[in-house]
């Protein structure tokens, strides 16, 4: 007879290690394990009637690892769906704050009888910053999820996570300082030169460049 498994439910792989078991004296090689295709096929165990046991632990071991397969392949999918939409909205809110500075940067350089042009960047880095903020949030909440749901960075040994957290902090207090230097051109207090902001505008290329080393190298 053929046991049929439909993919993605639990009960039908829990039913397949249950019946493995019974057969847990067998030899491995006892097992017709050529016409097992995948999850989604078939096993024909009609070959297992008749057979002395034997003492033997392979057929356990060979179930485990099926079981641990398959429940891991949804929960892997998941994740890395999520890692892929964290990364997507990280590289977009970085791309805002690369651009954001240089508005600031114009702003200082406008002759203070250019009204027009003021009023222009500053439309243009107030709507910058509003995006780059919706931007954020969806990239903190996916970072979060990977963290403490799916566990990556967790445990010891991933020192490198408690340093990407810091480096997280930093880029967020970033995002605030554009913030309070863009309500200081609106508000017409900005005392800083367009050299400072130029030097300013560096910080969010040493910040990504740290993340990408922690997260790909893991130093420590």
């Amino acid at each position: 007879m053929c046991l049929i498994l439909p993919g993605g439910r639990r009960k039908a792989v829990q039913a397949l290690l249950l019946r493995l078991a019974a057969f847990a004296r067998l030899p491995v090689g006892g097992l017709p394990l050529t016409r097992f295709t995948s999850l989604s096929g078939g096993l024909d165990v009609s070959q297992l009637t008749g057979l002395q046991p034997r003492p033997s632990v392979g057929v356990i071991f060979w179930a485990r690892r099926l079981c641990r397969r398959h429940f891991s392949l949804a929960y892997t999918s998941a994740m890395l769906w999520v890692k892929s939409l964290h990364i997507v909205f990280v590289a977009s809110w970085f791309a805002g704050l690369f651009y954001l500075p240089r508005i600031l940067v114009n702003l200082a350089m406008v002759p203070a009888q250019s009204h027009a042009e003021r009023e222009r960047l500053l439309l243009m880095a107030g709507k910058l910053l509003r995006f780059s903020t919706l931007l954020a949030i969806p990239a903190l909440l996916l970072g979060l999820a990977l963290w403490l749901h799916y566990g990556i960075g967790r445990g010891p040994g991933n020192g490198w996570m408690h340093a990407k957290l810091l480096v997280v902090l930093l880029v967020i207090g970033y995002h605030h300082a554009c913030a309070a230097q863009l309500r200081r051109f609106r508000e017409g207090r900005a005392t800083r030169s367009h050299v400072w902001y130029r030097w300013f505008n560096e910080v969010p290329v040493l910040l990504l460049l740290a993340a990408v080393v922690l997260v790909v190298v893991k130093p420590f």
